[in-house]
């Protein structure tokens, strides 16, 4: 069950989370650099990475990007992994606002029906490409829009119920999905899989900040500056070596976040209208805050849905953002992290990254 758990819940999701980095959320961010500039200078240099960034966005480009990041991530032969391309462009157009979801499912299966024969017969550049593309697209026709209905729902649902009671679910996925981000799964998956946007992402975005930024200012001791970017603009998952030493470790980010998130939703009302995916990164990269910005100027489809509008941000909107992302979730977790060194639950060396 774990070696299946990790093939599937951690290697799969993480590759799909790679595929929509290095197409969807890098698209919207180059489409939407070029689209900025160009309401300064009309200028071919500024089309043409607005016309970059829509050929990155293409629900065909994403979704084949994702079945291939999955297929890496899981280790499949070159024949699987070059066929999963039409199985996730497929799949992804198929699903529509839930196609991240079905890209998952699907190519999982047509990745390991792909395997069975692979290198079984000597026409495999023939067998197995076949198997591959057939299953996955049987399983796009009979399933695809079931399972991105599903998803979109579920995203509808958590969007809606935000919305209704900003203050219990700012805590609630604000906290869950800070968790997520520092366990070794992708919270960046599931935010594009179910489309997490509005005040739902806002407070997405928040948890994750209180969990990368909380954890690089609470092991600024042991780790110093390099803690700082490793984890501050990298990943708080270096921590849970430590965590599973001593889970007390855990409780300043957490608390942090359940602070943040209702902030988020409820006094600042910040919502993440970018690219679902980038609600659950936080500021590796600073994906998150991009993310934000860019839901200002042109919300993404999946937002769209959601009823976003596009907004010009003024200095509440920019405030929000630096306090939620960066300045909260340093100070709250500075402040929780001496209480309990002080009381005995964090001890030096406890944070220190190896």
């Amino acid at each position: 069950m774990n070696k299946y758990a990790k093939r599937y819940l951690i290697d799969a999701m993480s590759g799909m989370a790679q595929g929509l980095f290095a197409s969807l959320l890098i698209g919207t961010i180059i489409k939407t650099l070029g689209q900025q500039l160009l309401r300064l200078n009309q200028n071919a240099v500024f089309q043409f990475l607005v016309n970059a960034g829509n050929f990155a966005t293409d629900a065909h480009v994403v979704g084949a990007a994702m079945a291939i990041g999955i297929g890496f991530a899981m280790g499949v032969p070159a024949l699987v992994l070059f066929s999963l391309a039409a199985v996730g462009s497929a799949a992804n157009v198929t699903g529509g606002a839930g196609g991240p979801l079905a890209v998952l499912f699907i190519a999982i299966i047509a990745a390991e029906m792909g395997c069975l024969v692979s290198k079984k017969t000597k026409v495999d550049i023939i067998v197995t490409p076949a198997v591959t593309i057939l299953v996955g697209a049987l399983l796009t026709v009979l399933t695809a829009k079931y399972i991105g209905a599903a998803a979109s729902s579920v995203g509808k649902f958590l969007v809606w119920t935000t919305k209704l009671h900003p203050f219990w679910m700012g805590i609630l996925v604000s906290a869950v999905v800070g968790i997520a981000l520092t366990l070794p799964i992708s919270s960046a998956a599931i935010c594009a899989a179910f489309g997490l946007t509005g005040l739902a992402g806002g407070a997405a975005v928040a948890g994750c900040c209180a969990q990368m930024v909380g954890f690089a200012v609470l092991s600024f001791r042991e780790n110093r500056w390099g803690g700082i970017l490793s984890q501050g603009l990298g990943t708080s998952m270096l921590q849970m070596p430590n965590i599973i030493k001593n889970p007390k470790t855990w409780i300043p980010p957490i608390l942090t976040s359940m602070i943040t998130g209702p902030i988020a939703t409820c006094l600042f009302k910040m919502e993440m209208n970018g690219a679902a995916v980038s609600s659950g990164m936080g500021t590796c990269g600073l994906v998150g805050q991009i993310g934000v910005i860019t839901g200002w100027f042109e919300p993404s489809e999946v937002a769209v849905g959601h009823g976003a509008v596009a907004i010009q941000p003024g200095f509440v909107d920019w405030l929000g953002l630096v306090l939620i992302c960066f300045v909260l979730p340093a100070v709250l977790c500075w402040a929780f992290g001496l209480l309990f060194r002080k009381i005995g639950w964090i001890k030096d060396g406890d944070l220190a990254l190896n």
